[in-house]
């Protein structure tokens, strides 16, 4: 029987859009680390979570015949971690470069798994 991890390590391959979410979802987390103790428990651990579904629901749809659900899931997560972003920028808990980078990253998942839906036929 393949071992799990070594199953995913070889489909990650197939799939840029985890390596690109894994990289990000690093950089978030590290970031998250850093927001001022009084915003730790409610936006630091929402961006934590809202980060981590998306990489659960990447890791659903690889496995999933029916990916159309987990698709539309990493877009609604991706534009509620948006908004939360902006918010971090607006706080002063981020520069300006930081919230520039971090939204190319968030916007190119999102071409991506758009990219996705459309090979798979599932736009619409």
């Amino acid at each position: 029987m393949p071992n799990k991890t070594v199953t995913l390590m070889k489909k990650k391959n197939q799939y840029p859009i985890y390596e690109h979410w894994y990289k990000t979802l690093n950089w978030i987390l590290d970031f998250s680390e850093r927001i001022p103790k009084n915003a730790r428990f409610s936006i630091a651990s929402r961006l934590s979570n809202l980060s981590l579904d998306i990489l659960d629901n990447i890791i659903d749809a690889i496995y999933s015949k029916n990916r159309r659900s987990f698709l539309n899931n990493i877009n609604r997560l991706l534009e509620k971690l948006r908004v939360l972003m902006r918010l971090c920028y607006d706080r002063h808990y981020m520069k300006l470069k930081q919230y520039e980078n971090i939204t190319r990253a968030i916007e190119e998942t999102g071409q991506m798994t758009g990219g996705w839906m459309k090979a798979d036929g599932q736009t619409g």
